[in-house]
């Protein structure tokens, strides 16, 4: 008799209820993580320096050139004159605030050696340049 009953197998079942919830899961940690590159909006391409630490940037104040040398201050575009005027303001509300400096690769040393005076005549010491 026990020949004449065999037992049917269970066909396998997914169950897809933990699969979608993993998958969103991803999605929101995708999401949540993801970096939003300010040098992009800058048009700027940074220069690539192989010795350069982490750019762990905290400050207030940035300075970008482009590579037709126009200076921005906090993405604002200004003049030389203007910069030394921003520059003095921020000095007298704290002179240890770090200044980053983010150059295109391709901008002329002339200009850069302009904002890096800029920030020491205003006595703004702590300032860095941005690499990639």
């Amino acid at each position: 008799m026990s020949s004449l009953y065999r037992k049917r197998r269970k066909r396998p079942e997914m169950n897809l209820v933990p699969l979608i919830d993993v998958l969103v899961i991803l999605v929101f940690f995708a999401f949540v993580t993801m970096q939003f590159r300010s040098a992009a909006t800058l048009n700027i391409t940074l220069p690539k320096v192989e010795t350069a630490g982490k750019n762990e940037f905290k400050g207030t104040v940035t300075i970008g050139i482009d590579p037709e040398g126009v200076i921005s201050f906090n993405g604002r575009a200004v003049t030389e004159d203007q910069l030394l005027v921003l520059l003095r303001e921020v000095r007298n509300v704290d002179k240890d605030i770090p200044v980053l400096i983010m150059a295109d690769e391709t901008t002329q040393l002339k200009k850069l050696a302009f904002v890096m005076d800029a920030c020491r005549r205003t006595g703004l010491n702590k300032f860095s340049l941005q690499s990639r």
